[in-house]
């Protein structure tokens, strides 16, 4: 396969999972009827991103990876023919979870799973509290629209997370993501902060080779300890090109479904002109495992 159609969900989410996953379902469906092959959904898409404060009730959103998402997404992607990269709050035993990416093969079972490598810990941020760091590396799921090197969110900052999927032959990196602003703050500094976030991404796309995919979702979510607190999602989930070219962008606040035609012979192409991985001095980079070089 040369050429891929694929799909980005972006969506508001509400306190009600049935009629969250209702929505996404009927927008994959949309999807595919426009010929997507590949649908991606933004983080944590079941339900508000509840990780904006502390309480050990909300591990009861957790599931088990195979479960319920699993087996709905899975009997969807075997109707549709389509590859699902999904976002789950894993429950893998007592006391122990992941915020986990899960891949969808078009026959209904699970390819692969990713679990978030990069977990932050920042005011409506405080994931620390609920996941525990991913233990499956950087590799990249094999499906049947390529080796998708699927990432998550906070992971999007991080070059070496970039770097490791595509030297383990990721055709193209996917970010399922859930980024927004305090509205308190000012207008430049939301910007700084959105556009900070699109360009780092662009440079992966850029430094690798390969196309990028992030999915953001919209809205506003109040915190659930602090009614007038909140995330205000900005969306504009984007795909970038092998030279950081923007191939579809979506808006700030609206759900869509946003469409893309994905030529994945150009990164053998770029690869070529800008061979960056050729000229790689892995010989000098020992420092790099190190937390600082005093």
């Amino acid at each position: 396969m040369t050429t891929l159609r694929a799909a980005m969900i972006q969506q508001s989410c509400g306190n009600d999972r049935n009629s969250n996953i209702e929505k996404t379902c009927g927008m994959i469906r949309e999807a595919a009827a426009s010929g997507a092959k590949l649908v991606v959904l933004q983080e944590l898409h079941t339900g508000p991103y509840f990780c904006q404060v502390e309480h050990p009730d909300l591990f009861d959103l957790a599931e088990p990876i195979p479960g319920p998402s699993t087996e709905t997404l899975g009997q969807l992607a075997l109707e549709l023919e389509v590859v699902i990269v999904a976002s789950l709050f894993e429950r893998r035993a007592p006391g122990l979870y992941h915020n986990t990416a899960v891949v969808l093969e078009k026959d209904g079972s699970i390819a692969g799973s990713y679990r978030k490598m990069h977990i932050p810990d920042d005011p409506g941020f405080y994931e620390k509290f609920y996941f525990t760091p991913g233990d499956l590396g950087f590799t990249p799921i094999d499906t049947s629209v390529g080796k998708l090197g699927v990432l998550v969110c906070w992971d999007q900052w991080y070059p070496e997370a970039a770097r490791l999927m595509a030297l383990a032959g990721a055709d193209l990196l996917i970010y399922p993501t859930a980024i927004g602003w305090d509205p308190s703050d000012t207008r430049d500094e939301q910007e700084r902060q959105r556009d900070a976030w699109i360009t780092v991404q662009r440079g992966h796309a850029i430094a690798n080779g390969l196309p990028l995919l992030a999915v953001n979702r919209v809205g506003f979510e109040t915190s659930t300890q602090h009614e007038h607190n909140g995330i205000l999602f900005w969306g504009s989930s984007f795909v970038a090109g092998p030279q950081g070219e923007f191939l579809a962008e979506a808006t700030g606040d609206k759900d869509e479904v946003i469409l893309v035609e994905l030529d994945l012979a150009r990164s053998e192409r770029v690869r070529r002109i800008w061979p960056f991985l050729r000229d790689r001095r892995i010989d000098e980079y020992g420092d790099l495992l190190k937390r600082f070089r005093d």
